[in-house]
């Protein structure tokens, strides 16, 4: 027993825990690694490899160009298995296609060329990088303002902040659900409530959230939305995102980017811009294939595991952290960095310490524990619910407080590495 707290009892939950066996069906090529780092990039799905031979295969290799007949709408219909098993949406509201960030330009900019007269866009002065520079760029192009909003590093955005700033000039609110550095969870109801009131669109970065909090747009409310497919949802490196646009919305917004894929009969090869009233007027041009297609497996897991028992699992395995890292960690100068409890935040957790940079090396180089760090001072725990163990946690943490206690990371150098 470990100050209180028994690897026993993280035992009992694997015994327990109805999502266990899910774990079997990932490519674990070092069982003593412990990967808490799926809040970056998921692990490979077991079926994965087969299923991308396959259209490398038959697809490419055997139907060559004439596999495009079944190939040509299948962002959509990932967009829809996604909208019904994730995103709480409609039929032929989601699309996969493009990057987070290319989708994050195109909703955001047709957002505001749909608002004439309206001349700010709020945005939370610490949410991920790439929402903020997208952002910058626009409203420095059309000459707008952009408001950043303060918010906390461990406890997110203040919706009193929020609902201050909110006026008749605001065309357009930028949020993630879930903050990329600390896991605070906004109320996703309630922000769209507020910015409705003020005759202002919200358009949502679910990157954080996707897989790993149950969302649901068409009960909030919700009008746009992106995110990625590479995090919790297992998709790979650099797989394609979504986009959701609200059925009502469709027709009036026109996306910057005009391409082909998004044109009113495709292959007449029209000579002027007409697109499609559906969801596919977001797109753009052809998908990356291969990428789109390790999709496919990697959503048929989280489809059959259920949004409810991932959360499920999700607020366990985060409560462990918790009661781990306040048992052990706070005598050692860590400190909370996530809101608390667990239903407040998404599934990643963070830790502050004034080494933390270090502290990460370390677990991952000598004590086989990959997490990662985000400035200015913070050590981020993702454990993914469809492969983390509870005694991975218990591991974890334990091998943690041995970094951490005898120093083991002071030869570490302080300047960071391109990738943290």
């Amino acid at each position: 027993m470990e100050g209180g707290i028994p690897r026993a009892a993280a035992e009992e939950l694997d015994a327990a825990d109805p999502l266990a066996g899910f774990r079997d069906r990932f490519v674990i090529t070092d069982p003593e690694l412990i990967y808490l780092d799926g809040n970056s990039l998921g692990r490979l799905p077991a079926a994965t490899p087969d299923r991308l031979r396959e259209v490398v295969e038959e697809g490419w290799g055997e139907g060559l160009v004439r596999s495009w007949q079944g190939w040509i709408d299948w962002g959509a219909r990932l967009g829809d298995r996604l909208a019904e098993h994730v995103l709480g949406a409609r039929p032929g509201e989601v699309v996969i296609s493009d990057s987070t960030s290319v989708n994050l330009y195109k909703l955001a900019g047709a957002a505001l060329d749909a608002a004439p007269g309206r001349g700010t866009v709020l945005m939370d002065a610490e949410d991920f990088p790439t929402d903020r520079y997208i952002l910058q760029g626009l409203t420095a192009q059309r000459g707008l303002r952009l408001r950043r909003l303060a918010s906390g590093l461990d406890g997110g955005l203040d919706l009193d902040v929020l609902r201050s700033a909110l006026d008749q000039d605001v065309a357009l609110v930028v949020l993630s659900l879930v903050s990329y550095r600390s896991g605070a969870l906004l109320d996703m109801a309630k922000v769209n409530e507020l910015a409705r009131a003020a005759g202002a669109r919200v358009l949502w970065d679910l990157s954080h959230a996707a897989g790993a909090v149950p969302v649901d747009l068409a009960a909030t409310g919700a009008e746009l939305a992106v995110g990625c497919t590479y995090k919790y949802l297992n998709g790979g490196p650099g797989s394609p995102a979504f986009l959701y646009v609200r059925e009502e919305s469709q027709a009036e917004l026109r996306q910057p980017v005009w391409g082909w894929f998004g044109q009113r009969e495709q292959f007449r090869m029209g000579p002027d811009y007409d697109p499609v009233p559906g969801i596919e007027r977001f797109l753009v041009s052809t998908p990356p294939l291969l990428s789109l297609a390790a999709i496919d497996p990697a959503l048929a897991l989280v489809e059959e595991a259920g949004m409810a028992r991932i959360r499920a699992k999700g607020l366990l395995l985060g409560r462990l952290v918790d009661d781990l890292a306040d048992a052990w960690l706070a005598p050692l100068g860590f400190r909370p960095a996530s809101p608390r409890p667990p239903e407040r935040r998404g599934s990643h957790v963070s830790l502050y310490h004034r080494d933390a940079w270090r502290i990460c090396q370390t677990l991952a180089a000598d004590a086989k524990v990959v997490c990662d760090y985000r400035v200015p001072d913070r050590l981020r725990i993702g454990p993914s619910p469809l492969y983390t163990r509870f005694t991975e946690i218990w591991d974890a943490l334990a091998r943690l407080r041995q970094v951490a206690a005898g120093r083991a990371y002071a030869s570490r150098p302080t300047g960071l590495a391109r990738v943290t």
